[in-house]
């Protein structure tokens, strides 16, 4: 984790409450997890491990820079993956 960057592990029963904050905070999801990401999704995302089908990915410009945030569940376990990140 750095000032830019970083990544925690949750537990999938709490990803609504989680999801709820960052609706809250960023606006509703750019890519949900039905959705194929855009070629614009793929280009924010990409230096952090991409966005794929089942993953939802969260968009805001705030003035020069954009923060997004990624949900990224995983196979085997009931867990997701958050990953923060501040773009500029």
């Amino acid at each position: 984790m750095n000032d830019k960057y970083c990544e925690i592990v949750i537990y999938n029963k709490e990803i609504d409450q989680w999801k709820k904050a960052f609706t809250d905070s960023l606006g509703t999801a750019v890519k949900s997890p039905e959705a194929k990401p855009t070629k614009e999704d793929i280009r924010l995302a990409e230096p952090y491990g991409g966005v794929r089908g089942n993953q939802t990915l969260f968009k805001k410009e705030l003035g020069d820079s954009i923060m997004i945030a990624m949900f990224w569940p995983w196979r085997s376990a009931p867990y997701t993956t958050l990953k923060i990140a501040l773009l500029s």
